[in-house]
């Protein structure tokens, strides 16, 4: 369909365009110095003691409790409203996954959900600022400092949102990143790993390079390169430097990008108020949202189900999306005990995702809009 509207479409330009012409013709292209100045432009910006460029978010996550000392037989929470990358990191390290419930306005997990399934095998806690809504940090770790377990915080879709007046994240001991083309800034593929303690820092750097002792920068800069020994088995989770190009020009951009999808959620939040039986979501009272993911809950009191309001959209040629998978109802893994999860279960059935990017035009905006109008006519 010609005239459809994408769920999402990153903002790439010539800017975009040009720095990977230059790292092109620099004959650099693996990981080397445009990834060390990402990872500094991007510490400044999250307000991060080190971050360190990966591959994916999921490979970031999968360090992430590396380091923090997770092995087989711990426990880690996750929420299983979050796709499913969440939960598969601990499972990589042989840990077993345990599901929180989430909160019913926000989407995230709370201290009182964190709290009520924590045990004496608990490790770490994966929290999740889901969709772009930061995450009531400081009350889970109230939970979680005090018995020595690890929080880290899954910021796939937090860039550019705020937590008490700093970019989320930047209260954490570890946080991981995304930069799909789905996400706010874009690398391609590509994550980051940021952290506040200098020991996890350089393990993690080690282990995104098959654990080499001397780094693949440092032995291509050198003549006579030094012999390098591999301390541990390690991981190929390596960022490139065409990608990291894209990222230096995509993190300039952050500021604009974020205020143009605010303006896009607040017009929505306007005009979704005149319909009877859509709840979208708002800023939580601590911090403001980037709104990568615009989710609104279709309630009873709606004309049709979210089942039928997607087919309406897609009808208009409207490219909405299924709320937030619940990792717990997938095959992979059906066979982890759970307890109740019915707010997980309500957002998961009853949410989509509207259209939200950069580049969207009011009439765009508009077109979505009359499809939510007429859908909740009945026609």
């Amino acid at each position: 369909m010609s005239d459809r509207i994408d769920v999402m479409r990153p903002w790439l330009g010539r800017e975009e365009v040009d720095a990977v012409t230059e790292v092109l013709a620099s004959g650099w292209v693996a990981q080397g110095p445009r990834v060390a100045r990402f990872e500094d432009e991007f510490a400044r910006v999250q307000q991060a003691g080190h971050a360190i460029a990966t591959s994916s978010c999921t490979s970031a996550l999968h360090l992430a409790l590396l380091v923090a000392g997770v092995h087989a037989g711990d426990e880690v929470v996750v929420p299983s409203f979050s796709f499913v990358a969440t939960t598969n990191a601990p499972v990589y390290v042989g840990a077993t996954p345990v599901f929180a419930d989430v909160d019913l306005a926000t989407g995230n997990v709370t201290a009182q959900t964190v709290e009520a399934v924590l045990t004496e095998r608990t490790r770490a806690v994966i929290v999740v600022d889901q969709g772009g809504v930061p995450v009531d940090l400081d009350s889970i770790r109230a939970v979680t400092d005090p018995r020595g377990i690890v929080v880290i915080e899954d910021a796939a879709c937090g860039a550019g949102s705020t937590y008490r007046g700093r970019p989320v994240g930047a209260g954490a001991e570890l946080t991981a990143w995304s930069f799909h083309p789905r996400k706010v800034i874009t690398t391609g593929e590509g994550g980051m790993l940021t952290t506040s303690n200098p020991e996890w820092a350089v393990r993690a750097r080690r282990l995104r390079e098959h654990a080499m002792s001397v780094s693949a920068a440092d032995r291509h800069a050198s003549v006579l390169a030094p012999a390098e020994q591999y301390l541990e088995v390690g991981y190929n989770y390596r960022m490139t430097d065409l990608q990291a190009a894209v990222g230096i020009v995509q993190l300039g951009r952050l500021p604009e990008i974020v205020e143009r999808r605010r303006q896009i959620a607040a017009t929505y939040a306007k005009q979704i108020a005149e319909l009877e039986g859509l709840r979208p979501v708002t800023d939580p009272a601590w911090g403001t949202c980037s709104f990568q993911s615009y989710w609104v809950e279709v309630g009873p009191q709606y004309p049709v189900d979210r089942d039928g309001l997607l087919a309406h959209l897609a009808a208009a040629g409207v490219s909405a999306r299924r709320g937030i998978m619940a990792a717990h109802r997938q095959p992979a893994h059906a066979a982890v005990p759970h307890g109740p999860l019915p707010v997980t279960e309500h957002l998961t059935d009853s949410t989509l995702i509207l259209p939200v990017f950069h580049q969207m035009s009011e009439s765009e905006q508009s077109r979505v809009v009359d499809a939510l109008r007429t859908a909740g006519r009945g026609a």
